[in-house]
């Protein structure tokens, strides 16, 4: 038997313990072998490969020191065995090299990629970190969450299963009679690191030590990984559908494919069955929801939704033919009453017209062809119709633009035909097929001072309709030339505002369109409508959109911008603009029931974006008619944001003699309790001052304990003009293991701007953050 001091972790030691135990321990060679090339690199590893660690070496350290060579090594006082992630620490260590087996008695201290377990004693094959260890104290890198034990029986380096157990994830504070918010007990918890779960069995989880929920059997995450398996409960309580209870199931079906089965019992109507369905595949991806209610109770009816989204492409396998995409957007209830009863399901069954539409496309080069059909669904309510939208059934699109030709031309065309269908005694105009055309051929000119673009385009459109118009025809057709000349100005400085250095540009533009009057007003309108007054439509050649209407103009649009730009970073810090049209003829084409324009000059539209500092930043349209000297529409918005979980926005909105609304949204820190948990206020209030009253409201509370999330939300949404859909919301999260009651969260995410999640985690921690 041999004895020797205690070793340090570096070579001397290396070579020490080599006399004792050779095998145990390699000396390094101070040369690369041939053949082998190193690759520096600045991160340490988290995880090191399966073929590697059997050959990792083995390094042991103790006050003493004693063995036989190949058999056995014991090390008393201070002892310590180190192999790849793997450390022990203990008073007394025994490593058996035959069965790889390690004994550990008195304060016994095990690190595994940052997993640890304290205790007395441990017996492990440390490759296949296979053993056990008795009455541990232990705790989980990746959740912080730790425990005690009667007993931790490692299966193997991924899962281990801890007997007569606790978990949470409170750290202990100082005091003696402390004890955890909350602690899950359990007669057995599985871990599997692999899948990252953790199973409890026989288990009740305890809240400021009142019993809330036994559990015979409840699967937890252990990170953000999916998994398969019942998700919390979530309950609910509004006036619509009286108190909810929602208990969702996860199945997770691959990496790539998952569904989640939602069904719910709502008190006052009856059982509601969903599911949603995702999958992402090389060519195509998509959503399948869909919901069925037998025997709605407060409507006496079967009620159902579905709505489909896919993406992708077909591959033909044909030379010179290439993919085809396709893209589905489906949506379809049972009744028109859906969207009000069920006003928080699927976006896109919540509205009034749900869109089927099916597109086909395919591009090669400057070329682009698409087919497509678009039905409408028409949620009527008799105190508020509308119009249905025309389907179309079908509609076929061709592209072809070229750029760069010879002089700097560049030219494209489109053609497009519709089959226009909709019920004639609605719309009040007979169904169409429309053939429709489009030339245009343009010259930049582009500097870096200064840009000039011609513009020529030529119109043409043909109908056949399937009953005659006022005048009696059954066809009509319609050819129109466009002439436009964009252009402008950049001019730059150095400027010196409030003590800081800018480049300040200024850019005035000026954009002239002409287009002959041609008599519209007999032809129907399919899909046109008046485009939205901003600085994107105000340089453009029609005063619509669509193409059952060509305005008639001779105009020029002056306008000019100005720029703050940080001279090192060339980030925007203020923007101003102003643009106004001078009209040097009326506009007489109009929309069906419109009036034509008359005014020589148009409203000014006046624009502002300041981000003067990242805490700030402010956004303004006005548009001024000088006539009056009113606003006839304005948007004013700003947000202050000095740091995480500290939010807040305002919006003022008014359009003349439509509405007036004030819209607020917040986060916001209000206080600590007890120098230990801190209250949260959130909310977003929309309020209408021209029926002074509340349109929609969110209102709640969060409450942060540093181990639990409380959080308390009242939701208002306006459903008519006499109704609204009210609902309160709670929710308790236990950081690190689960949430129970209702999906608050979501609901402050999809309604307050720049919401932060209170435990928002960006990266997984590191195993050598607890490196020891």
């Amino acid at each position: 038997m041999r004895s020797c001091s205690r070793f340090a972790l570096t070579p001397v030691a290396l070579v020490a313990c080599a006399l004792l135990h050779q095998p145990l321990v390699r000396a390094q060679a101070t040369v690369a072998e041939p053949g082998i090339k190193l690759k520096p690199s600045p991160l340490l590893r988290e995880s090191i490969p399966e073929a590697e660690r059997k050959g990792l070496p083995t390094y042991v350290s103790g006050e003493r020191l004693s063995g036989s060579p190949d058999l056995d090594t014991v090390v008393e006082g201070n002892a310590e065995l180190r192999r790849g992630d793997v450390s022990i620490r203990a008073d007394r260590l025994e490593y058996y090299q035959p069965d790889d087996l390690a004994k550990a008695r008195g304060h016994v201290h095990i690190n595994r990629a940052g997993n640890t377990f304290d205790g007395p004693l441990l017996e492990l094959k440390v490759d296949a970190f296979e053993g056990f260890f008795t009455e541990p104290h232990y705790r989980f890198l990746r959740n912080d969450a730790y425990g005690e034990a009667d007993r931790v029986d490692f299966i193997d380096d991924k899962r281990a299963i801890i007997r007569n157990a606790t978990y949470t994830t409170c750290q202990r504070r100082p005091g003696p009679s402390w004890m955890p918010d909350w602690v899950l007990r359990a007669a057995s918890i599985r871990i599997d690191n692999e899948e990252e779960t953790g199973q409890a069995t026989g288990a009740s989880l305890r809240f400021l030590g009142v019993p809330i929920l036994p559990i015979p059997s409840l699967s937890f995450p252990l990170s953000d990984k999916r998994k398969s398996g019942l998700l919390p409960p979530t309950i609910g309580l509004d006036n619509l559908n009286g108190v909810e209870l929602t208990l969702p199931y996860y199945w997770n079906i691959a990496p790539n494919r998952d569904a989640t089965f939602f069904p719910a019992l709502m008190t006052k109507r009856g059982i509601d069955l969903g599911g949603e369905f995702r999958y992402l595949e090389q060519d195509y991806n998509g959503k399948l929801r869909a919901n069925f209610m037998p025997n709605d109770s407060l409507r006496a009816r079967d009620r159902w939704g579905y709505a489909l989204q896919h993406d992708g492409v077909v591959r033909t396998g044909l030379s010179g033919v290439g993919a085809i995409g396709i893209n589905l957007n489906l949506n379809r209830v049972s009744d028109d009453n859906y969207w009000r009863d069920f006003s928080r399901g699927t976006t896109s069954l919540t509205q009034r017209l749900l869109a089927n539409d099916a597109n086909l496309y395919w591009s090669r080069g400057n070329f682009s062809l698409s087919a497509r059909t678009l039905k409408w669904q028409t949620l009527q309510d008799v105190a508020s119709p509308i119009v249905p939208p025309y389907d179309r059934l079908p509609q076929f699109t061709g592209r072809y633009s070229r750029t760069n030709l010879a002089g700097g031309l560049d030219l494209s065309t489109e053609v497009d035909y519709t089959q226009f269908r909709a019920e004639p005694s609605l719309t009040g105009q007979p169904n169409a097929r429309r053939t429709y055309a489009l030339a245009q051929v343009s010259r930049p000119w582009q500097a870096p001072g200064w840009f000039a673009i011609p513009k020529l385009q030529l119109h043409s459109t043909s109908y056949q309709f399937d009953a005659p118009l006022a005048n009696g025809a059954t066809s009509a057709s319609r050819v129109l030339p466009t002439f436009s000349l964009d252009s402008g100005l950049v001019f730059e400085r150095d400027a010196r505002y409030f003590g800081r250095n800018f480049r300040q540009t200024l850019e005035p533009r000026a954009f002239y369109v002409y287009t002959p009057f041609r008599d519209q007003s007999l032809l129907p309108n399919y899909d046109s409508a008046a485009n939205d007054f901003n600085f994107a439509t105000i340089y453009t050649e029609n005063a619509f959109g669509g193409n059952d209407r060509i305005s008639d103009n001779n105009l020029l649009t002056l306008g000019a911008t100005t720029r703050l730009l940080d001279p090192d970073t060339g980030a925007e810090a203020a923007r101003f603009g102003i643009a106004q049209r001078l009209r040097f003829k009326d506009q007489r084409v109009t929309l069906p029931g419109g009036t034509p324009v008359s005014e020589r000059l148009s409203d000014v539209l006046l624009g502002a974006s300041v981000n003067w500092d990242p805490k700030w930043s402010f956004e303004s349209t006005v548009q001024y008619n000088p006539k009056t000297r009113r606003s006839i529409r304005s948007t004013i918005g700003g947000r202050y944001n000095p740091g995480s979980y500290r939010v807040i926005s305002a919006a003022y909105r008014l359009q003349r003699g439509l509405s007036e609304q004030i819209d607020v949204g917040w986060q916001w820190p209000i206080g600590n309790v007890g120098g230990e948990g801190r209250w949260y206020s959130v909310g977003r209030l929309n309020y209408s001052l021209q029926d002074r009253k509340l349109v929609d409201s969110v209102i709640g509370f969060e409450y942060d304990a540093g181990c639990w999330l409380g959080r308390i939300v009242v939701e208002r949404l306006q459903s008519s003009t006499s109704s609204a859909n009210k609902r309160i919301l709670f929710q308790l999260e236990f950081i690190g293991f689960t949430r129970l009651g209702s999906n608050a969260l979501q609901t402050l995410k999809d309604n307050i701007p720049r919401y932060q999640y209170l435990r928002e985690q960006t990266t997984a921690p590191s195993r050598y953050s607890n490196y020891e």
